[in-house]
């Protein structure tokens, strides 16, 4: 969330605000909004619900509250979407090293956009 103050004729960005928000359960990025109070840690209700779940389990589980918790589905998910991302990046640099042109660079760069955009969402 940007938060811009000031007048119209010298608006300033607050610089402690500048970076977009992410949902803290699931990575989404938070609107931009200008609001009064604590600023928004969930994207939706259901995910306000799901991290007061995994906060309460962990709680009783006796876990440290900062430990991550994968099912071994999900942690094959998130190595495969790794995995994705390398072969992505490696596959621009072998264009690169051989001389690819300006569209296929961009169309590399296009697919090492999307799997680090699924990488982003962990659940």
């Amino acid at each position: 969330m940007t938060v811009v103050s000031g007048t119209e004729s010298g608006l300033q960005r607050d610089p402690l605000r500048a970076e977009p928000k992410h949902c803290g359960w699931c990575g989404r990025r938070l609107p931009d909004e200008d609001r009064v109070g604590r600023p928004r840690r969930y994207c939706a209700q259901p995910c306000r619900q799901r991290a007061y779940e995994r906060r309460s389990a962990l709680q009783r589980s006796g876990l440290p509250d900062d430990a991550v918790v994968l099912s071994t589905a999900e942690l094959a998910d998130l190595q495969d979407r790794l995995f994705q991302l390398r072969c992505a990046a490696e596959d621009v640099v072998t264009a690169a090293q051989d001389g690819a042109d300006a569209a296929e660079l961009g169309r590399l760069a296009a697919q090492i956009l999307r799997s680090a955009d699924a990488l982003e969402r962990l659940r």
